[in-house]
């Protein structure tokens, strides 16, 4: 049912989400409660820093493909720049709705809405179209 190699990407992708994750959710604790912020302008911060270690580590080992992928670095940041604002804008959005209706404290909701984030919004966009390979060297290089 699953290939061992989109079993082995998928873990590299999760080993690249846990590091920039918990660089985005310490970053997020210490902004809102050392420095005071209010927890959405921290998720903002703490997900560009989380997003840049999340992208070079996607890039360069995760989906790193010797056939090339079928855009280049500049088309690339562009797309995950664009998943990286729809990811914040959910996250910061889904916590203040958790806080604000529920009453959930912002670091469990954090933790619930990423969940949701990552593996449905994040992985399938990131895999699909931000390092999208290259089809026709893919297809020659798999015959």
């Amino acid at each position: 049912m699953f290939q061992k190699k989109s079993i082995f990407t998928f873990l590299q992708a999760q080993v690249a989400a846990f590091l920039g994750g918990i660089t985005d959710y310490g970053l997020m604790i210490l902004l809102t409660e050392v420095f005071k912020l209010h927890f959405t302008i921290s998720i903002l911060i703490s997900g560009t820093v989380g997003a840049i270690i999340n992208f070079s580590i996607n890039r360069f080992w995760v989906f790193k493909n010797q056939s090339g992928y079928s855009s280049h670095l500049n088309n690339q940041l562009f797309k995950f720049a664009l998943v990286v604002l729809g990811s914040i804008s959910l996250k910061s959005f889904g916590t203040l709705i958790l806080q604000k209706s529920f009453q959930i404290d912002y670091r469990i909701g954090r933790l619930i809405i990423d969940s949701f984030v990552s593996y449905g919004f994040n992985y399938p966009l990131i895999k699909n179209w931000v390092f999208r390979v290259n089809e026709k060297q893919n297809a020659i290089e798999s015959n």
